[in-house]
């Protein structure tokens, strides 16, 4: 166990030499990261291998992690900054995602009618399509200090993207089973695995705020946040593992709920404080999430894509790009977020492969061969769709004239 801990902690010492790399070549350093998590990862050179990413501390660790960049998205949740955007927020974050959903949708029933395959199958790479994994775009929020509309916008939409696709996902799994007959995932459940992350976070946020609204020095608050970011994470694994053993609690929406309740608590100067001083240990979740992002992928899937595999990729490019530009038109959204908010939003990975094991656990006892299909395209469209969807990101805040620095 000491050399499989030693060998990752020299895997995230490798992936930030790698990010610096790419900063020396004018790119975000996540690319790196990414890089370094798939070439060290089980399916290349296996410094990170897959018996230490099975076990329950691995796990654990990764799930405090997710629940610590949590932060970076809660904290830019205060009521008095985003209200401006709320009801334009609401329209383009239904229009970018529902729009994915029913675009992808769309282009894979018309593929699988002419090669015979169910179409409700069309509908679990639409469920997939519709979420956004915020890591990457909110590591190059972090690297380059981005700040506008876009990055404005961008934060608050993470978190109500996940509700959306989560809620969309689970109806379309839970439809899908029943269609195989291979058991369902009950509907009163949605509702759980929506709820419940936000009421775990803003109980502990609560709590963590009234502390916070007195005077701390440095030490005190980032013990404080240490604490409250432990004991959000070990609420939710506790109810993921002893009462709702049969769904996945999401982490990162823990997180920014639990942030987002304190953030909204204490004045603007001592959030501004607490969001600089907890901003190393944020870079280091960031990195560990990444990395662990990146180390399931196998880079020889590149080599092995097919049609489905970019008909999935440009469909869901296609539905994230014109539905955000759509709804932030229709809102009268500034120009900058109606022209490039959609380039930010393409990172998907995590999200996918989560969603992906969901549909191929859920189709493996009836149709195998079905389970095949979605697992060969989707593991195939994370290597190509994430590192283009980093450049995509870095590229759309840079055209919006937020990249503020050298």
């Amino acid at each position: 166990m000491v050399l499989n801990i030693l060998r990752w902690i020299l895997t995230l010492i490798l992936a930030v030499f790698a990010g610096k790399l790419m900063q020396k070549l004018k790119m975000p350093a996540i690319l790196g990261w990414l890089i370094a998590g798939m070439a060290l990862g089980p399916n290349a050179l296996n410094l990170l291998p897959q018996n230490l990413m099975d076990t329950t501390l691995y796990k654990t660790v990764i799930i405090w992690m997710q629940c610590s960049f949590g932060l970076m998205l809660g904290t830019e949740l205060v009521w008095r900054r985003v209200k401006k955007y709320g009801r334009a927020l609401m329209i383009t974050t239904l229009t970018q995602s529902l729009g994915t959903f029913l675009f992808v949708s769309a282009m894979f029933a018309i593929l699988f009618y002419f090669i015979h395959i169910p179409l409700y199958l069309a509908f679990a790479f639409g469920g997939i399509a519709l979420a956004t994994a915020p890591a990457p775009a909110l590591a190059i929020v972090q690297e380059f200090h981005t700040k506008g509309p876009v990055t404005s916008t961008l934060l608050p939409m993470a978190v109500l993207d996940d509700i959306v696709g989560i809620a969309v996902f689970f109806t379309v799994d839970s439809c899908i089973a029943r269609a195989v007959s291979g058991g369902a995932l009950p509907l009163y459940m949605i509702p759980v695995m929506i709820f419940l992350p936000i009421l775990i976070g803003i109980a502990t946020g609560i709590i963590t705020g009234k502390i916070l609204k007195h005077p701390h020095n440095k030490q005190q608050t980032l013990a404080i946040l240490l604490v409250g970011v432990t004991a959000t994470a070990a609420i939710g694994l506790f109810f993921n593992e002893m009462v709702f053993t049969n769904i996945t609690l999401n982490y990162m929406l823990m997180g920014v709920s639990f942030s987002a309740c304190f953030s909204n608590m204490v004045d603007d100067e001592t959030l501004n404080n607490i969001t600089a001083w907890y901003n190393n240990i944020l870079s280091v979740s960031l990195v560990t999430a990444i990395v662990d992002l990146g180390a399931p992928l196998d880079y020889h899937l590149i080599i092995g894509a097919g049609m489905t595999t970019f008909l999935y990729i440009a469909s869901r490019a296609f539905g994230k790009y014109f539905g955000a530009r759509i709804g932030a038109t229709a809102t009268h959204m500034p120009k900058t977020v109606q022209k490039y908010l959609g380039l930010t939003l393409l990172p998907h990975s995590g999200v996918s492969l989560v969603f992906t094991g969901i549909i191929c656990a859920t189709l493996q006892a009836s149709r195998p061969d079905l389970a095949s299909l979605v697992k060969g395209t989707i593991a195939a469209a994370a290597v190509i769709n994430e590192i283009i969807a980093v450049f995509a990101a870095r590229k759309g805040f840079e055209l919006a004239g937020e990249m503020h620095k050298a």
